[in-house]
């Protein structure tokens, strides 16, 4: 029993700590209607309040990555629970839209030191394979049961106990989860000799928050707005910024080398197509549902409940058949599956009825779950097992980088267009498009049988610089 315990209570600090933190990216759709109207946002403050989260976590999960090897895996987790439930605290108690804002981006922050270490702390604690198998596809499933939860629990909260106990339940399990992994979980070897690399990060960081600046000032001020066209053409520059440096670095942050790799690198951009267009879709879906057709919050979250709840049971699937048939199938049917959902939602027309969309839904739900297993078991089998870590950082940043330029795109779409119909339409055809390119890549570049790890790795020898 005590070792039962003790193999059980590390997964569950860990598994608590992400769950949080996915959490936190769909509980909040169902509820920033209502956040906008009592503390008086604009459109492009309700972006933010999403958004800003988003684009934290995708900015600094590098920077996690290095400060976890670096100082220890669960002092860096530890430290970014903390900082999460401080800051899921102060958003609760916000008095104003750029309170909220600005306690998000440090919200962000924690959630970014949370998911690297997430599953190096599992890979410490369940040392044998078939265990660790276990505890890695407990953790992928937060996943699906953290999106189904959210727009359900986010509309409960917020038609019976109000907006601020979104924030509040992050508390309770805060706690539970510094507890147990203070008391359970191994203290984690430090790399003093790994270098942090911070023009690296600093780029990096650069790059995605003028990225999503530019879309979200998008739709107040235009396409061809000054502002907007330069926050754009500078997130290039800070791109480029990026790989030059890590050219040039002795211990680069994302070993460049390990991008010569067409599985890792297809992977990681079919992770920010399908981000891109299934947060795109449920941030839209929301704001259409409620400013449109007049839902509660409650309503909201029952009426996103299919689509969400679908990818539950299709990473369990998508698992499952991955044995036999490998990743590709699975990636490009499920791609297709999305596409093909979202092409329903904008040929139902204006005002279709709820029924009409409750199929597309389900499929784009579907269909990008059903692709994250193979997606994921992709990159990580592409890369060398002394990279895994900077490949499992690259997935998780891609991703981040769909979910908030997809937020950010929608919510632009929808201010600019003539009325809330033609922009939900346009935004639910862009991320049809976004899904047929993702199934496209997948087609060149996701291997048509699983792989072991490291068998699709570059041509090239990586040298210790990654180079």
């Amino acid at each position: 029993m005590p070792s039962a315990r003790r193999s059980w209570a590390p997964l569950l600090a860990v598994c608590a700590g992400y769950f949080m933190v996915i959490l936190d990216v769909t509980v909040i759709n169902v509820a920033v209607p209502v956040i906008g109207r009592e503390l008086s946002a604009s459109l492009t403050g309700i972006q933010w309040i999403t958004d800003g989260y988003t684009l934290v976590l995708a900015g600094f999960l590098l920077s996690g990555g290095a400060l976890g090897d670096r100082l220890g895996n669960r002092r860096v987790f530890c430290s970014g629970v903390a900082v999460f439930t401080v800051s899921s605290a102060a958003c609760a108690l916000a008095p104003t839209a750029p309170f909220l804002v600005a306690a998000r981006l440090v919200e962000g922050l924690g959630a970014a030191l949370i998911v690297p270490g997430s599953l190096a702390l599992l890979q410490q604690a369940h040392p044998e394979r078939a265990a660790r198998s276990r505890a890695f596809g407990l953790w992928g499933s937060m996943a699906g049961i953290a999106a189904s939860a959210g727009p359900l629990l986010g509309g409960l909260l917020v038609s019976t106990v109000g907006w601020r106990w979104v924030f509040l339940i992050n508390l309770p399990v805060g706690v539970a989860c510094l507890v147990l992994t203070l008391r359970h979980v191994a203290r984690s070897p430090r790399r003093a000799a790994r270098a942090l690399d911070w023009p690296a990060q600093c780029a990096v960081v650069a790059a995605v928050a003028l990225l999503t600046a530019a879309l979200n000032e998008a739709g107040r001020r235009g396409w061809t707005d000054p502002a907007v066209l330069a926050g754009a053409v500078l997130a290039v520059l800070a791109a480029v910024a990026f790989v030059v440096r890590e050219r040039l670095a002795r211990s680069p942050v994302l070993p460049l080398g390990l991008l010569r790799s067409p599985a890792l690198s297809g992977g990681a951009g079919i992770g920010l197509l399908f981000n891109f267009g299934f947060y795109g879709m449920v941030f839209t879906a929301s704001l259409e549902f409620q400013h449109q057709r007049g839902y509660s919050a409650l309503g909201t979250g029952l009426a996103l409940f299919p689509a969400v709840a679908m990818t539950t049971f299709a990473s369990v699937l998508s698992g499952r058949l991955s044995r036999r048939t490998g990743d590709r199938p699975l990636v490009v049917s499920g791609m297709l599956l999305a596409a093909l959902g979202l092409a329903g939602w904008a040929a139902a027309g204006a005002d279709a009825a709820y029924a009409l969309l409750v199929v597309p839904m389900m499929a784009a739900g579907f269909g990008t779950s059903f692709a994250l297993t193979g997606s994921t078991a992709t990159v990580m089998g592409a890369a060398p097992e002394a990279y895994s870590g900077a490949a499992s950082a690259l997935f998780n940043t891609t991703r981040q980088i769909g979910s908030a330029t997809g937020v950010a795109l929608g919510g632009s779409l929808l201010a600019s267009a003539g009325d809330y119909g033609t922009g939900i339409r346009t935004s639910m055809l862009i991320g049809a498009l976004a899904y047929l390119a993702a199934a496209g890549l997948a087609w060149r570049r996701v291997p048509a049988k699983a792989r072991r790890s490291g068998e699709d790795t570059p041509q090239e020898p990586l040298s210790p610089d990654g180079r």
